[in-house]
């Protein structure tokens, strides 16, 4: 180590665990470089999410001049591979190699699908937004097969990444390992969303195909590093002779129970709820409160945030014993109030204002998040370990898409009929037609609550031997 290291490495060492939170996540078997080290394949997709959901939605539909439509089915396509997660967590959990490896040929796979959706993707847009049926139809072919390669190999990636951390990690360590997994992807969108705002203003397209470009060496670096030596070499644990159980007899006995299938349908409208603006807020920021490209693409590392200073306050509440479940519901309740901010912020004309709900939105998701993870990690049973975080992620990111492309087309029949005066000469201007997608929201929030309510008091955390329970502890 050189000497300015271990001057750092002295520095850090005084302040303790109490203020770095992830310091106890390492131990004998897997040390903290290690972990960190195996951490960035989370950064690079929460990289891919903020490129995705965050900057590409809005460069679409107010510089490239898509509609918001098409625009919402290309950003949701991704989540078409997502109902497969379950199965790649599964097969993961049994794969057969003569080379001995179980998790680590998914991640490279998924790898390789994202570094090749983001290569073309960039020129796909440019097409898609020229002029011409051919234009138009080769844009949206090739724009479409790079969104689904790239949502795949993010799907994938995540899925057999998060199992290999579980399986490095000691029994009475996964909660705190997994936490730090899930914090590495809110960080990785945080940063790279303040990166993009940088370099993109102002905005032209040879920076966008740079960008998009950077991101797509930018992953393949990443997760190469974080694959490096990670998983053991074991012929006798992936033998191809070895017997291998059927994934519908397994999926069977795991939803089996009532309680689950009902905390996955929670999952799913709740995350449906908080997802459907992803795709809207920012065009919502840029044509409607004429902000610019960076000021809309911060939005994403201001939610990022308070998605963070939500788990802060969620690692009190489960230190405590709190129910998670009860956490997840106070999460969507404060849903309410940050979707009416967001809406109400075009007719005050208060870009603060829309700030604030994008916060409260981060927070509210955050608690939902914090709460529902906490109790999928109880949903884990026979070593199917892939199998339980493929199920979480496959509801989960299926809502998601659903619901981010559902908003795209309520913001454009909505805005179509105003345009018409099929809505009346009281309801007009385009604020409406994003106003109408958070009204959605507010109802699915409502829902979301109803389904939980039953849950609630079932699901509640034991505290921690030794009285702590902080960041490090949260099951993600």
């Amino acid at each position: 180590m050189t000497p300015a290291g271990r001057r750092l490495s002295a520095v850090w060492s005084l302040v303790g665990t109490k203020f770095l939170p992830f310091a106890d996540a390492g131990s004998d078997r897997l040390p903290l470089p290690q972990l960190l080290r195996l951490s960035l394949f989370q950064v690079s997709v929460g990289m891919a999410m903020a490129l995705l959901v965050g900057t590409l939605n809005r460069v679409m539909i107010v510089e490239l001049g898509i509609s918001a439509a098409l625009v919402a089915t290309m950003v949701a396509l991704p989540i078409l591979f997502a109902p497969l997660r379950a199965l790649i967590g599964f097969r993961s959990d049994h794969h057969r190699s003569v080379l001995g490896w179980r998790r680590v040929p998914y991640i490279w796979f998924g790898t390789l699908m994202q570094f090749g959706g983001f290569a073309f993707m960039p020129f796909a847009l440019l097409v898609l937004s020229t002029e011409g049926d051919w234009h138009r139809f080769a844009g949206t072919t090739a724009g479409a097969l790079a969104f689904l390669l790239v949502g795949a190999g993010l799907q994938t990636t995540q899925t057999a990444g998060l199992a290999l951390a579980t399986d490095l990690a000691r029994e009475e360590d996964r909660p705190r390992v997994v936490a730090l997994m899930y914090v590495m992807l809110l960080i990785g969108m945080l940063l790279s969303s303040v990166v993009f705002a940088f370099v993109l203003e102002p905005f032209s397209e040879f920076r966008l195909i740079q960008v998009i470009q950077g991101a797509a060496a930018l992953t393949m670096a990443l997760n190469l590093v974080a694959l490096w030596k990670q998983e053991a070499r074991d012929p006798s644990r992936t033998r191809p002779d070895r017997p291998r159980p059927r994934f519908t007899e397994a999926w069977r006995a795991f939803a089996s129970r009532g309680r689950t299938r009902r905390f996955l349908l929670a999952v799913g409208l709740g995350t449906a709820a908080f997802a459907m603006q992803d795709v809207v807020l920012e065009p919502y920021g840029g044509q409607v409160l004429n902000l610019g490209v960076a000021s809309t693409t911060q939005l994403t590392a201001l939610a990022a945030g308070g998605a963070l200073a939500a788990f802060a306050l969620a690692a009190r509440l489960l230190g405590r014993g709190y129910d998670p479940l009860r956490l997840a519901a106070y999460g969507a309740v404060v849903g309410l109030p940050a979707f009416a901010a967001v809406a109400l912020a075009a007719p005050l004309d208060s870009a603060g204002l829309f700030r604030l709900g994008t916060v409260l939105i981060g927070f509210g998701g955050g608690l939902f998040a914090v709460g529902s993870l906490t109790t999928a990690m109880g949903l884990d049973d026979a070593g199917h370990v892939g199998l339980a975080l493929g199920a979480w992620g496959a509801v989960q990111a299926t809502a998601a898409g659903v619901a981010i492309a559902l908003g795209g087309v309520i913001r454009d029949v909505v805005a179509l009929a105003v345009d018409s005066g099929l809505a009346g000469p009281v309801l007009s201007g385009p604020s409406v037609g994003y106003a109408a997608v958070y009204l959605v929201e507010l109802l699915l929030v409502l829902a979301t609550i109803a389904i939980v309510g039953p849950l609630v008091g079932q699901g509640r955390v034991a505290r921690p031997a030794g009285g702590r329970f902080g960041l490090a502890e949260m099951p993600g």
